[in-house]
C-alpha cells in the first residue's frame, strides 16, 4: 500500500473512531440519530462540493446511479445493524460484522475487481480481522445469556454481508465513473434522508428533542462521520478495496483502548492482545 493510501485510511480510522468515542451514547438512539446523521452530514458538507472536484463526472446519470444504489445499500446496512443491536448480544453483532466486512471485501475484491494482493499484506488482512473479531467478543461469555444461540450472530454476519456490498459498490462507482468522493458522500446522505423520515414518521417528537439535547455530538457526527468515509472512497481510488477495507477497521482498536483507558473495561489485557495483532496486521499491510 502506498504511503498516502495508509495515511488516508488511517486518518479516516481515526476519524471514525473520534465520533463515535464523542457521541457515545446518543449514537444508539435509533432512527432519529439516524435521521440526524444524515441531514446534518448533507448540510455541513454541500458547500464543499464546489471546490472539491463537483461532481467529479460529467454524466449525471453515472452519478445519480451510484449514490442511488449507494444510499440504498447504507440504509440497509444500518436497518439490519439496528435489528441486531435488538435481538442479539451487541459485541458479538458489531464483532461479527466488523470481521465479516472487511473478509468478505477482500474476497470478492480479488474475485470480481482483479485485485491481487502480495502474501505479505494478505496475512496483515487475515491479522486485522482476526484482531478485530477478538475485540468485539471480548465481552461474550461474560453474560447470563452464553448458553443460547445468540441472535446477534446471524445479524453480525448479515450486516457484514451489507458492509461488503456497499464497499464493493462505492469502490467501483468512484472508481469507473471518476466521481468525486465529497459529492458522492453528500448525494449519498442526503437519498437517506427519505427513507430515515419514513422510519420516524410517528416519533417526530423524539427527533426534535434529541437534536435539542445533543445538537453538539450530532455535529460532530455530521463532521467526522462523512469526513471518514470520504478519506476511504480517496484511497480505493489509489489503492486496492482488499487493503483498504480492513485497514479501515484500526477504528475498533482505537475505541476499544479508549474503553480500557478511560472507561476502565473489563478483561483489559485481551484488549489490549487483540489491539497488538491489529497493529501486526497494519505492519505488515504498511511494508
Amino acid at each position: 500500500m502506498s504511503p498516502l493510501a495508509f495515511v488516508l485510511v488511517f486518518g479516516a480510522a481515526i476519524a471514525h473512531a473520534a465520533w463515535n468515542v464523542i457521541a457515545h451514547g446518543v449514537s444508539r438512539a435509533g432512527f432519529p440519530f439516524l435521521w440526524w446523521g444524515a441531514v446534518s452530514s448533507t448540510l455541513v458538507w454541500i458547500g464543499a462540493v464546489p471546490f472539491t472536484g463537483g461532481l467529479g463526472a460529467e454524466d449525471l446519470g453515472s452519478f445519480a446511479l451510484g449514490v442511488g444504489v449507494s444510499a440504498t445499500l447504507h440504509v440497509g446496512y444500518m436497518v439490519v445493524l439496528q435489528r441486531g443491536y435488538r435481538e442479539g448480544n451487541l459485541s458479538t453483532v458489531y464483532a461479527t460484522a466488523r470481521g465479516t466486512g472487511p473478509f468478505l471485501s477482500v474476497i470478492v475484491a480479488v474475485l470480481l475487481l482483479g485485485e491481487r494482493p502480495s502474501a505479505v499484506a494478505l496475512v496483515g488482512v487475515a491479522a486485522i480481522i482476526v484482531g478485530v473479531v477478538a475485540i468485539g467478543l471480548v465481552d461474550r461469555g461474560m453474560g447470563a445469556q452464553t448458553r443460547r444461540i445468540d441472535p446477534g450472530l446471524l445479524f453480525g454476519l448479515l450486516t457484514g454481508v451489507a458492509i461488503a456490498i456497499y464497499t464493493i459498490w462505492d469502490a467501483h462507482a468512484v472508481r469507473t465513473w471518476n466521481l468525486s468522493p465529497v459529492a458522492f458522500m453528500v448525494g449519498t446522505t442526503l437519498l437517506q434522508v427519505p427513507f430515515y423520515s419514513f422510519a420516524v414518521r410517528r416519533r417526530w417528537d423524539a427527533v426534535w428533542a434529541l437534536g435539542r439535547l445533543h445538537w453538539r455530538r450530532i455535529l460532530v457526527f455530521g463532521i467526522l462521520s462523512p469526513l471518514s468515509y470520504i478519506l476511504v472512497l480517496t484511497a480505493v481510488q489509489i489503492a486496492p478495496v482488499a487493503l483498504v477495507a480492513p485497514l479501515r477497521e484500526v477504528s475498533v482498536v482505537l475505541v476499544s483502548l479508549f474503553g480500557v483507558v478511560v472507561l476502565r473495561e473489563s478483561r483489559p489485557w485481551w484488549r489490549i492482545a487483540a489491539s497488538l495483532v491489529v497493529v501486526l496486521g497494519i505492519v505488515l499491510l504498511a511494508v
